[in-house]
């Protein structure tokens, strides 16, 4: 090599060599910090204990959902899912009693937020009757009490003559006012020419919404009225 041109190459040498040392500490950090938990990610024994459930079961249950139940049920719960695959009598008991059990607290739960959220409302607004912002069950139509989900739409005296004969009946429903626009007091302006029970919606026994689409979602057709209710997780038409 040219004696002249060593220095030149003893210097490059130098700088390749400071320039890896100092990426060297970037890239390890990087790598700790990807190897750090996320904090907010639950490990599988916590996300099992949440069920009730081994570590083993939850296993189980996530090679269940990789499977075609995955593509059939794609946001089946963990308990559902080991349920209906269950292989003995005995697990399939044990998963339905472990459902009913979590079900029971949860409905509690709701419960006891609903009279909250219902006395809320009476305080900070005595008179006016609450609208449901989104077309979907409310948190007083739990499993344990069935409701039926009654579509109507203005100027239809046969929707009111519904609406009062399921009044009448005493049992829970949800009325849903098909066209609304998103606009609260025509709803409003329908319960009041319907003779909707005021005290039946402030404890939520009846509910007032928003169509929102949800009646051509049901793929239903035909003239207003129109009376559902959820059978198996399915809405049929009851009229």
């Amino acid at each position: 090599m040219n004696r002249a041109l060593l220095p030149a190459v003893v210097c490059l040498v130098s700088l390749l060599a400071m320039g890896a040392a100092m990426g060297n500490p970037v890239t390890t950090q990087s790598r700790i910090q990807d190897m750090q938990p996320n904090p907010l990610e639950r490990s599988h024994s916590e996300q099992a204990a949440s069920w009730g459930l081994t570590e083993q079961e939850w296993t189980r249950f996530e090679q269940i959902q990789a499977g075609p139940r995955g593509f059939w049920s794609p946001n089946l719960d963990p308990l559902t899912a080991l349920g209906v695959e269950a292989e003995t009598d005995q697990d399939r008991q044990r998963y339905a009693e472990l459902q009913v059990a979590l079900e029971a607290k949860r409905t509690e739960r709701e419960l006891a937020y609903q009279n909250a959220y219902t006395a809320a409302w009476a305080k900070l607004f005595p008179g006016l009757l609450p609208i449901q912002g989104i077309a979907s069950p409310s948190p007083a139509s739990s499993s344990v009490v069935p409701r039926q989900a009654l579509f109507v739409e203005d100027h239809c005296p046969a929707c009111t003559a519904e609406a009062q004969r399921l009044q009448s009946s005493d049992m829970p429903f949800d009325i849903y006012l098909v066209g609304s626009q998103g606009e609260d007091e025509r709803v409003r302006s329908w319960a009041r020419q319907a003779d909707i029970d005021q005290a039946k919606v402030q404890r939520r026994q009846i509910t007032l919404n928003h169509d929102r689409g949800r009646w051509f979602s049901l793929g239903a057709s035909g003239p207003l009225p129109a009376t559902f209710q959820q059978v198996n997780g399915q809405w049929q038409r009851l009229d």
